[in-house]
């Protein structure tokens, strides 16, 4: 095989050019190949080029001053942005200029994207998904557009046969901005450091199907042939230049990372149990949902700590969770890691990941809420002031047949007291959870009832089942009034269930 170019990272920004479109990988600080997008910062700082750049993230991508995303957030160096999500963060300056409609910025669903690369890599020029119907992302809805400046959605809606569907134009890729941790002198990349792989090989083929440019940041060089085929995560004939940065973090830092990646199988007493409140309230009942054997997947937010109740109670075997970003079997880790398992049994790609997932392998999925409106539909995707995007969120309620969201009641300085088996709301949060209609549409309620789908609503004081008519009160917490601490504080109807009970006493001991 022949040799790969070993490029500095400012070699590597000279491959962007003016009104290219840049591919990059990376969830959050897992898997970022963030001295590549330091030096593509720094040369439009110096330089004025390139600019005009199309970027795609199938997932947010740094969170953080300074990181990911952050670099490319100055005015001119980016026309359109495509992503499943965006920060977190009200410190982004990247999302502040999105918001001031400086670059046209798009949402799509985190799973969509992928077969759209997947689809690049393969010569297609469309790609078509029932997922998104009836949901922001939907044209007869908003479309994904995610600020003014993106006047024309990037899906239309059509009719194959009898079934709709969402139609999206493959996006061409000049450049994919990759990383891994071991490259050797051909260029074949592996990831024994990495907990998640988040579709680098379809990143790397959807470039090269373009005639475009690989480049992999990595943390070391090996001899040509000296890699285990099978650690083998891109080919060498993928990759046309890497980058070696010795100082690579590792995702859960140097104790943890081995038992992300499987090197290592930590012992269950190191995980921190569930602090008393009201996410250990949440996740207590979320919990009870859980058949034995199931697939579960975890939303971020709350949902991360129901494994943690369960190795509590009885040891983690109860499910097998499994996050989009690949990891299967084990704990789920923190949420500065989100996506990745502590003890994982397999690790998979993200682009099998959703395969699996439409294909209605899970069994159930437990996700966060912002808003929850008066027909049962959920907002996690636009709301306070911060765009985060809708990840695969749109992707995972899709097919899966249960779903269980989980979150406090209100935000916004909300006081308990949990303790001998009952709830006490000391201090009301300034802001209800419940409003007469969502700020955006991320999950249908609709949809989900035309599909057939379960769906539970789980807070700390009552749980709630979605119904023809809209929301049902199936369950009360004890030592909470239902009129005054929960249906007066909801603005609109809510049925109680003619089998009304209450909280089991144990979630508040």
């Amino acid at each position: 095989m022949k040799a790969v170019d070993i490029l500095s990272a400012q070699e590597a920004a000279q491959l962007v050019k003016d009104g290219d479109t840049i591919a990059i990988c990376g969830c959050e600080n897992v898997l970022l190949p963030d001295a590549l997008l330091r030096a593509l910062g720094e040369r439009f700082a110096a330089s004025g080029s390139p600019r005009n750049l199309t970027e795609i993230h199938p997932i947010i991508t740094g969170m953080g001053p300074g990181l990911g995303l952050e670099h490319l957030a100055q005015p001119g160096m980016v026309r359109r942005a495509i992503g499943s999500g965006y920060s977190f963060l009200k410190t982004s300056r990247y999302t502040e200029l999105l918001k001031q409609n400086v670059f046209e910025a798009h949402v799509v669903p985190m799973g969509t994207l992928f077969q759209m690369l997947r689809d690049t890599a393969s010569g297609k020029k469309e790609t078509f998904t029932q997922v998104g119907l009836d949901t922001f992302v939907d044209p007869d809805v908003e479309g994904g557009r995610i600020n003014q400046a993106a006047a024309e959605s990037l899906a239309r809606r059509v009719k194959i046969g009898e079934e709709t569907y969402l139609r999206y134009g493959c996006e061409p890729v000049h450049v994919a901005f990759l990383r891994g941790t071991t490259a050797d002198e051909y260029g074949n990349i592996s990831m024994e450091d990495e907990p998640v792989s988040l579709g680098v090989k379809t990143l790397a083929m959807a470039a090269k199907a373009s005639g475009g440019k690989v480049v992999v940041q990595v943390r070391r060089l090996a001899q040509g042939g000296s890699l285990h085929p099978r650690m083998v995560e891109i080919p060498g004939i993928c990759v046309d230049a890497i980058v070696i940065e010795p100082e690579q973090s590792v995702s859960g830092g140097q104790a943890l990372n081995p038992a992300l990646t499987g090197e290592i199988r930590l012992p269950l007493g190191r995980i921190e149990p569930v602090p008393a409140g009201i996410s250990r309230i949440v996740v207590s009942r979320a919990a009870n949902e859980i058949a034995p054997h199931q697939v579960v997947n975890l939303g971020v937010g709350i949902p991360v700590d129901i494994p943690k109740i369960l190795v509590e109670r009885s040891g983690p075997d109860q499910a097998t969770f499994f996050p989009e970003h690949g990891s299967i079997g084990g704990v789920p880790g923190e949420r500065a890691i989100f996506g990745t398992n502590i003890n994982p049994l397999a690790i998979v790609d993200s682009t099998q990941v959703f395969e699996y997932f439409l294909g209605g392998g899970l069994d159930m999925t437990f996700l966060g809420f912002g808003q929850i409106d008066a027909q049962g539909n959920v907002n996690v995707s636009k709301f306070n002031g911060i765009i985060p995007g809708c990840g695969g969120f749109v992707d995972i309620t899709h097919r899966t047949r249960r779903i269980v969201f989980c979150g406090s009641f209100s935000a916004g300085g909300v006081e308990i007291e949990s303790g001998q088996g009952k709830l006490r709301i000391k201090n009301e949060g300034k802001f209800s959870k419940f409003v007469p209609q969502v700020e955006q549409v991320t999950f249908s309620a609709q949809r989900a009832r035309s599909k057939g789908q379960q769906v539970l609503y789980v807070t700390e004081r009552a749980v709630f089942s979605l119904q023809e008519e809209g929301l049902q009160v199936e369950e009360v917490a004890p030592g909470v009034d239902l009129q005054t601490q929960v249906l007066d504080l909801i603005p609109f109807e809510v049925r109680v269930s003619p089998t009304l009970k209450s909280m089991a006493e144990s979630h508040f001991s």
